[in-house]
């Protein structure tokens, strides 16, 4: 009797025990899965939250950091079969450095000078665009003559004394603003109007900025004597007091 209720206490004992951590394994799981339910509802909120980060950012107006001039159009004087010119001002109105690119829809026949840059703080340049016009086809009046092409302008903001390089725009795509889609528009040479003298001015800008360039940067470093011997002010300074010490102690006692 005594082990019958040994042994029914240690059934008791183990029943309890088996019971304990049934409930202990019971209450792991729910632990379980409700971090797990957790951890995925904070993946989801974060999720949702950087989509609608998105969405909103996406229907912001785009804020410019370049100014331009002509504001959306490029203006060709109109000879076909020829090689003419256009000019663009570009002015980085923003607070910190900016670089720019171009981008057209007619590679093969247009480019630019420059393709891209880097402008500081209220920096500008006048950009020349090079196109080749086809002759008229059909009769084609010249002034009617429309043309596809297209130019894109685009920004992204550096950090500055950075130099351009051309993976800057591709290693930060989401960061990079399209400033302006710019049409190509062609005027008569022969008829003088005002955006066609207003070309004129730019394109003689960009040739005077383009040569002042090429002109050999004056030498404002350490001057170079002799057979590669450097003297600059500093080290002429030095000579003379040596000179003066060597003949003050020389001199009559």
């Amino acid at each position: 009797m005594p082990f019958w209720q040994t042994n029914s206490s240690n059934g008791n004992g183990n029943g309890s025990s088996s019971s304990s951590s049934s409930s202990s394994m019971g209450n792991n799981n729910v632990y379980q899965q409700q971090s797990q339910s957790s951890q995925l509802g904070e993946r989801s909120t974060v999720t949702s939250t950087n989509s609608l980060f998105s969405m909103a950012r996406s229907l912001l107006p785009t804020r410019r950091r370049l100014r331009l001039d002509p504001p959306n159009k490029l203006y060709f004087p109109y000879e076909p079969g020829k090689q003419v010119r256009s000019a663009i001002d570009i002015k980085n109105t923003s607070k910190s450095h900016v670089a720019f690119k171009f981008q057209t829809t007619a590679p093969k026949s247009c480019y630019m000078r420059p393709p891209e840059g880097i402008l500081a703080p209220g920096e500008s340049l006048i950009a020349t665009v090079f196109k080749f016009v086809e002759p008229p086809e059909n009769n084609e009046k010249p002034i009617e003559k429309k043309s596809r092409v297209k130019f894109k302008i685009m920004s992204l903001k550096v950090k500055g004394e950075t130099d351009y390089v051309p993976e800057l725009f591709d290693e930060q795509k989401d960061l990079v603003s399209v400033e302006q889609i710019l049409l190509v528009v062609f005027l008569d040479p022969e008829r003088t109007c005002p955006a066609l003298e207003k070309l004129r001015r730019q394109l003689a800008e960009a040739e005077a900025a383009l040569e002042s360039r090429k002109k050999p940067q004056e030498d404002t470093g350490p001057r170079i004597v002799g057979e590669g011997l450097v003297i600059d002010e500093w080290k002429e300074r030095r000579e003379r007091y040596l000179a003066k010490q060597h003949v003050e102690g020389v001199g009559p006692t």
